[in-house]
């Protein structure tokens, strides 16, 4: 699903939304892909096949940060490199396995609400569900993108990216 939000700071700027069952991997995460500057300042160069700077938010199973950029490689010649910086809560604080339930049940027994959505934010994610909800009740469904147990999902939605010049992130089953 491609969304837009329509205000000054999200101006022209898209929101790729991708979910499935039974996926290679269980694995839930926001990724920003940057847009490459308007001006390439070394033309010529392999700066131009370089890959946009992303940044990656690992929501679960292995919660953490990811930042990938090119960066020049030191010396006289124009050669650039990736650079992936990751940060693992496991590998700073232990790992303390438990799953996001456990957790939602802990902090409501303590009466911490910091991870609970409050109703004005429920009902902002209604106001964008509920009419896309309603098109799929009032229109009979013309085809059906199914996929393959273990794929990451229809071609289709790889197409939906593909017209605009992107693609998904891959990730590594």
């Amino acid at each position: 699903m491609k969304l837009i939000i329509d205000n000054w700071r999200w101006a022209d700027v898209p929101f790729y939304l991708r979910t499935g069952k039974r996926l290679p991997k269980r694995v839930t995460e926001i990724a920003v892909q940057f847009m490459r500057a308007p001006l390439i300042l070394f033309r010529n160069t392999s700066v131009e096949q370089l890959t946009p700077n992303r940044l990656v938010i690992h929501i679960q199973p292995d919660e953490g940060i990811s930042l990938s950029f090119g960066a020049k490689v030191p010396g006289p010649i124009v050669s650039l490199g990736p650079v992936n910086m990751d940060f693992r809560y496991t590998d700073y604080f232990g790992s303390t396995p438990s799953t996001g339930y456990e957790r939602l049940l802990y902090d409501c027994m303590c009466g911490d609400a910091t991870l609970f959505q409050r109703s004005d934010m429920v009902e902002a994610g209604w106001n964008v569900a509920g009419p896309i909800l309603d098109v799929w009740i009032a229109l009979p469904a013309r085809s059906f993108s199914n996929y393959g147990t273990g794929s990451w999902g229809p071609k289709e939605a790889d197409d939906l990216l593909e017209r605009e010049g992107w693609q998904w992130r891959r990730i590594d089953a």
